[in-house]
C-alpha cells in the first residue's frame, strides 16, 4: 500500500482526530501542524519498513445550519 487516506475530524475537547481508512492507525493533534507530524510518525511506526507512502488528509467538518 503506497497511499494512506486519513479522515480528519475536530475533536470534541479541541484539536483534531485522524483515522486511516482500512487500517488500524489512529492519532490526534492539538493543531494542524502537530496532527501532520503525528500522522507521519504513526504511518512509519505502523508499517515498519522503508517504503515512502503518500498520505492524504481528508478534513470533514460536520456543521448544521437552519434556513
Amino acid at each position: 500500500m503506497k497511499e494512506v487516506i486519513f479522515v480528519i475530524n475536530e475533536a470534541p475537547e479541541g484539536g483534531y482526530e485522524a483515522e486511516a481508512l482500512g487500517l488500524s492507525i489512529f492519532t490526534q493533534g492539538d493543531d494542524w501542524e502537530n496532527l501532520k507530524f503525528n500522522i507521519i510518525e504513526a504511518v512509519s511506526c505502523h508499517f515498519d519498513d522503508n517504503v515512502q507512502r503518500i498520505v492524504r488528509m481528508h478534513y470533514v467538518k460536520d456543521e448544521v445550519l437552519t434556513a
